[in-house]
């Protein structure tokens, strides 16, 4: 059976509770590349596909504590970010981010070569400045800038106050800046 895509969040959550799994479905096709690639960003690296079904299992099984005036996605990503944490401190390292060349898009005309090796080139200095933030920093600028999230969805699934997200956000820009310059502007 095919899961119903055209549904909103409200009622695919409606009819996952009175027990219509194609309606979870939706929800899990709708939310996987974006889990996936939180996972990922937050150091989940090869094991992100295992912490996002795991925490699609555990979303399900809590959907009923789910507050319905708020908004689904940042409540199952800070679940994607709890779980990528229970990752990454089980394995008793600090989480190393694995960012696809994909997350970070640049227009190249395909038939430049020269164009495509220099953006090349950029997302990889780039990505690797993003890489040597630290943790709380790193976690603020993945969420802000390559999750395109709000602040108040990065506070939500990073599960920090406001402020904090607004300093760790400034601060990882600054040092970002300080590392690659004005170079990838």
């Amino acid at each position: 059976m095919k899961s119903d895509t055209s549904m909103d969040d409200d009622e695919a959550i409606s009819r996952s509770l009175a027990g219509d799994l194609t309606a979870y479905e939706a929800l899990v096709a709708r939310y996987s590349a974006l889990a996936h690639r939180t996972a990922a960003m937050l150091g989940a690296g090869d094991e992100a596909e295992d912490v996002v079904q795991e925490a699609f299992v555990k979303a399900y099984r809590h959907l009923a504590s789910f507050r319905r005036e708020a908004p689904f996605r940042p409540w199952l990503l800070r679940i994607v970010a709890n779980e990528t944490h229970n990752l990454t401190r089980s394995r008793g390292r600090r989480a190393e981010l694995a960012v696809r060349l994909g997350a970070v898009t640049e227009t190249v005309a395909p038939d430049d070569p020269a164009s495509t090796a220099v953006a090349t080139d950029r997302r990889a200095r780039l990505l690797e400045a993003v890489r040597g933030l630290p943790e709380r920093e790193r976690h603020a600028v993945v969420c802000r800038y390559f999750l395109q999230l709000t602040e108040a969805e990065t506070a939500q699934v990073l599960d920090w106050p406001l402020g904090t997200v607004k300093s760790c956000t400034h601060r990882g820009l600054a040092r970002l800046r300080e590392e690659v310059g004005s170079e990838l502007a």
